[in-house]
């Protein structure tokens, strides 16, 4: 999902004046490195405060490093700052050649991905880590990328980043509807258990929804080349995923099934790599091709 978003960045930014190739693929590796830290963080800062347990869904549909004996606590630590201080020194760079903005969409990165599962934020046990999704794999890594690519940034490109957050938000509403028999014991409210598993599922299908008229409308207002209309054609997958959607997940997994106890996060996530995967294709066209859309920025250079 990272790629992609790093990819939709790199397609909006390619016609655009200013656009520096080495800058977009150092900003695009940044995003995976950024993402990989993440990860780990998530993992020790979980493990540490006790919910990752053997018997937790994070250590069934894949091994957990420390519980399952992989590596220890303090080798992923090890790891976490490595990556960390590597994405540091990318930002750096950037910095020095784009300026101050680059610093702010890399620092609220960086405090929603670590208070995701920080003990002293902890913002998915509040109903914020769906919101901190949206906000990240739409305009911040969008957003962000686009800017270290090109050096400004316009309300268009915001804008054209939110269809993608929308997919990547289901994914972990998914994920979280999954997670939701361990997570309301334990008090970790994320949205599924706020506002229970009917109402969490009926709100993933409304965000899956909600990415077509997206599309449609950037697509009326110029913030997206008139290609993206490609991503339309993931409906008939859209169609195809909704009825795992309206009903409850089974008592047990189907045969061969090899990501359980995730259910609803496994169709989120097979509708979003063939919408994401659509919009791209569809942005490739327009930027082969030379589809126009807007050219004015607040942060162009005069």
């Amino acid at each position: 999902m990272t790629l992609t978003a790093a990819a939709i960045a790199g397609l909006l930014a390619v016609r655009a004046p200013g656009f520096n190739l080495g800058l977009f693929l150092l900003a695009a590796a940044g995003l995976v490195i950024a993402h990989a830290a993440n990860n780990l963080s998530n993992d020790i800062f979980d493990e540490r405060l006790g919910t990752d347990t053997a018997d937790y869904p994070r250590a069934l549909y894949a091994p957990h490093p420390v519980v399952s004996g992989m590596t220890t606590r303090g080798a992923m630590i090890r790891a976490a700052l490595l990556l960390n201080v590597a994405d540091l020194a990318i930002l750096v760079l950037l910095l020095f050649i784009r300026g101050w903005p680059v610093a702010v969409f890399a620092v609220a990165g960086l405090f929603i991905s670590v208070g995701y599962a920080a003990p002293w934020l902890r913002l998915k046990k509040r109903g914020l880590g769906e919101p901190g999704v949206l906000l990240v794999w739409g305009p911040l890594m969008v957003g962000g990328t686009y800017y270290a690519a090109t050096g400004h940034l316009s309300w268009q490109i915001l804008a054209a980043s939110l269809p993608y957050g929308l997919l990547c938000t289901t994914v972990l509403l998914g994920k979280h509807l999954d997670k939701l028999d361990w997570d309301r014991p334990l008090n970790i409210g994320t949205l599924p258990v706020l506002v229970g598993e009917r109402a969490a599922r009926g709100l993933t299908l409304a965000l899956m929804g909600a990415f077509y008229v997206a599309i449609v409308a950037l697509v009326v207002v110029g913030a997206l080349p008139v290609p993206a209309l490609l991503a339309l054609l993931a409906l008939p997958r859209l169609r195809q995923t909704w009825p795992y959607l309206t009903r409850p997940r089974p008592n047990r997994p189907p045969a061969d099934f090899p990501v359980w106890p995730l259910w609803y996060a496994a169709a989120a996530f097979v509708h979003t790599r063939r919408a994401g995967a659509l919009l791209v294709a569809g942005l490739l066209i327009g930027a082969v091709f030379g589809f126009s859309h807007w050219v004015w920025s607040p942060l162009a250079p005069s």
